[in-house]
């Protein structure tokens, strides 16, 4: 049997990043935490950059333009951690110092190899 934690009532109300975790708000009253360590690029981006998100897909999911990371809400009620590979996410930490060095597009993050 198979089924989707995601119901087709509750989406994604408002986003909240702290120094440990993500609180996200949902439209059926719901607050659902998860660790911050979860999903690397949030933990080792810079706290202005984790501030920058919006929601995409209605609601169902959230987007960091300044990091280059998206998270669904489907893998947030299921509490599924980053599955991003030890090389994608060696190439993000070089993209990421570069961008901050002024030194690289950052209209061309680097491809994931892996869930993110």
């Amino acid at each position: 049997m198979s089924f989707s934690t995601a119901t087709n009532t509750a989406v994604i109300q408002r986003v909240e990043v702290t120094g440990n975790e993500i609180a996200v708000l949902l439209s059926d009253g719901r607050s659902v935490h998860v660790p911050l360590a979860w999903y690397p690029r949030l933990a080792h981006g810079l706290p202005a950059d984790r501030q920058v998100h919006q929601l995409i897909g209605r609601g169902l999911g959230i987007h960091w333009p300044e990091l280059d990371e998206d998270i669904s809400l489907e893998n947030i009620l299921q509490g599924q951690a980053s599955g991003e590979s030890e090389q994608s996410f060696a190439r993000w930490t070089d993209w990421y110092a570069r961008r901050r060095a002024g030194q690289a597009d950052p209209q061309e993050p680097p491809a994931q190899t892996g869930p993110g």
